[in-house]
């Protein structure tokens, strides 16, 4: 007698083949749900655990009738990120400094994530722009500035009217102001400038390093507390440079060894003390000069930075 019912073997079989479509409909679109959500958080932890947790809702909705998988995994992480947003606003303001967000190794080789978006809007110029935002003005800006969503797509994955929508975007562009504009220099140009920065720093070099920088420079540094870095951000060529001396002098080891790669999607200079990573210095260039340093030296925002690679270890100048 043929039995209609299917066998429990049979079952977990097609468990498991629903599962492993469902698990690769997900990593097709993974790029994307993190390059969300960390243009969102600023971090790659945070922007990790909302990742699973989108994940996990992902799993949950199975046999519901799901027309279009990218609009529904970009609605559960957007919504997700908003919600972080509310409580890490507050963490913000009670961070002992500045706050800067965590540096995103953006090397071909060292990358998890090859589809990651990576243009301007990775740069920490961007990101430290996008701090001015309400969680719902970065949202709106994000998704049609940055992913191109139109504003009935927004709407409805944000869950806002479309006129609402419209409203947010231009008061986030309103605070963000001419973005286009600030963000245009070459890959090329930044790697000259850093190069030069390097060297003017590394020899202490006064005169050199206000060549390099604009007369409304900003220097950034975040240590969280756990390491030595400004109260505040400092500004002007002069004030900067005489800052950033003083620091190679005074706090930065003796055994430092700095080592250009690719940080946010531009190029930048990891800090190794005995191979771990100490410090990520990043750079924003503007009509041939530096409108802004930034410098991360909490250790709680470099532990996942790997080591430096042994055949670099002795080759590289101190920074």
């Amino acid at each position: 007698m043929n039995n209609s019912h299917p066998t429990p073997n049979e079952k977990r079989q097609t468990t498991g083949a629903e599962d492993a479509i469902r698990l690769a409909t997900f990593d097709q679109y993974r790029g994307l749900l993190f390059s969300i959500a960390y243009r969102m958080l600023g971090t790659i932890t945070d922007a990790e655990d909302m990742l699973q947790e989108t994940f996990i809702r992902w799993h949950q909705s199975a046999g519901q009738d799901i027309r279009s998988p990218r609009a529904f995994l970009v609605t559960i992480i957007s919504r997700l990120c908003m919600n972080h947003l509310q409580s890490a606003r507050v963490q913000r303001e009670e961070y002992l400094g500045e706050w800067l967000p965590e540096p995103l190794l953006t090397d071909p080789n060292g990358d998890p994530f090859t589809t990651l978006k990576i243009d301007e809007s990775l740069s920490m110029a961007f990101l430290v722009l996008l701090e001015r935002l309400t969680p719902i003005e970065r949202a709106v800006f994000l998704l049609h500035e940055v992913f191109n969503y139109k504003h009935t797509e927004i709407a409805e994955i944000l869950g806002q009217s479309e006129v609402n929508c419209r409203q947010v975007l231009r008061r986030a562009r309103q605070h963000v102001g001419a973005v286009g504009r600030r963000f245009k220099a070459s890959t090329q140009d930044n790697s000259d400038l850093l190069d030069r920065f390097l060297q003017a720093t590394r020899t202490g070099d006064m005169d050199g390093l206000l060549a390099l920088l604009a007369r409304d420079v900003v220097l950034h540094s975040d240590g969280g507390g756990k390491a030595v870095a400004l109260p505040k951000p400092i500004k002007g060529a002069e004030k900067v440079a005489r800052g950033i001396i003083r620091s190679m002098e005074k706090t930065v080891p003796k055994d430092l060894v700095g080592h250009v790669t690719n940080i946010n999607g531009k190029p930048g200079i990891v800090g190794y003390v005995h191979g771990k990573a100490f410090s990520v210095v990043s750079v924003n260039v503007s009509k041939g000069r530096i409108k802004d340093v930034f410098v991360v030296t909490n250790p709680e925002k470099l532990g996942r930075l790997p080591d430096m690679p042994n055949d670099r270890r002795g080759h590289e100048s101190n920074q």
